[in-house]
């Protein structure tokens, strides 16, 4: 009997990334439709800024060439969102941007005030692309996340190539 587990043909990794990403889509779309954050709830979301579809500054992609992260929590405005992308007003050092960003680009997402989090791995088109990013900055107060793993969700499945 062999100890080696054999490659799976259902794409089980992919199914699950791809739901856990739909669970970001449908917290921005009951933000959207309500028209704020309820309660003390903001996000940090991180996402590849060279990924396909991303749409934002290219300031903000010179500052930030493979990962930024933006915090929603005070100001921002206009998010719209659909089934394969968000896209919302923030301000950078008191300059207004609109971002549009496809699920398919978040790397995570993470909401403080409960220590929920979601990680992601990238997209195998953007495996090459490094992984140290910094914060993006944006204006607004910053909340110090609790580390403690609780609430957190990883997928990690490794495939054999």
């Amino acid at each position: 009997m062999s100890d080696t587990l054999p490659d799976s043909l259902i794409p089980y990794d992919e199914i699950v990334q791809e739901a856990l990403r739909a669970v970001v889509g449908r917290v921005l779309g009951s933000v959207a439709q309500s028209g704020g954050l309820p309660g003390e709830h903001h996000f940090y979301i991180t996402f590849k800024t060279q990924a396909p579809g991303v749409d934002i500054p290219k300031r903000l992609i010179d500052r930030f060439p493979d990962e930024m992260t933006i915090v929603m929590q005070n100001r921002f405005w206009d998010l719209t969102v659909d089934d394969q992308r968000f896209s919302v007003g923030l301000s950078f050092n008191q300059v207004p941007s609109k971002l549009v960003i496809p699920y398919s680009a978040i790397t995570g997402f993470h909401d403080p005030a409960v220590n929920f989090e979601l990680r992601f791995q990238a997209t195998e088109s953007l495996e090459e692309m490094t992984d140290a990013h910094d914060a993006a900055e944006n204006d607004g107060p910053i909340a110090t996340p609790v580390e403690d793993g609780s609430n957190v969700v990883a997928v990690d499945f490794k495939r054999k190539k």
